[in-house]
């Protein structure tokens, strides 16, 4: 896995509408860059959704968000049209930018063991660093503030800790 402070992998890659994405071309940018397993599946539906929901947030941040999973272009437009998504979306179907960032990994699930993207988010600062990150992200998680269990969103956490790294 990568570390903080290291230059962040370089990419390229076809978005939704078959656009190569490249981070040469968006450096000097806020980048946030968040990896999921598949689209229209519950947990990857909801953080492409709050993601979404956020977008003027991010963009008064300055910040451009793009979503990577292994799948194709087309499905990548189908979950676009399906949940009026308004993020950019880059289909990574070889899994290089997967692996150049160590999120697909050996995963296990009801005693069966299989490869698949971990759930991880990268902030890249305007230099190409990775600024921060999040590994095996849960999308929505229970805290016990002051007594009370409350609902942290992971999409909060993005966004306040953009904000502290821009201060």
């Amino acid at each position: 896995m990568l570390k903080v402070g290291t230059i962040a992998p370089d990419f390229c890659a076809p978005n939704q509408d078959d656009v190569e994405i490249c981070l040469r071309d968006i450096k000097g940018n806020w980048i946030v860059l968040y990896f999921y397993p598949k689209d229209d599946t519950p947990g990857c539906t909801t953080e492409a959704c709050d993601f979404t929901a956020s977008m003027p947030e991010f963009d008064d941040l300055d910040a451009t968000i793009l979503g990577v999973s292994p799948d194709t272009t087309a499905k990548h437009r189908k979950f676009i049209e399906k949940y009026d998504l308004s993020i950019t979306l880059l289909a990574d179907t070889e899994r290089k930018m997967c692996e150049d960032y160590g999120v697909w990994q050996l995963k296990k699930f009801m005693g069966r063991e299989s490869m698949g993207v971990v759930r991880s988010t990268f902030i890249i600062n305007p230099q190409g660093e990775i600024a921060t990150m999040w590994e095996k992200v849960s999308v929505r998680k229970k805290k016990k503030v002051k007594g009370e269990t409350v609902e942290v969103l992971h999409i909060d956490e993005v966004k306040e800790k953009l904000k502290e790294l821009q201060a």
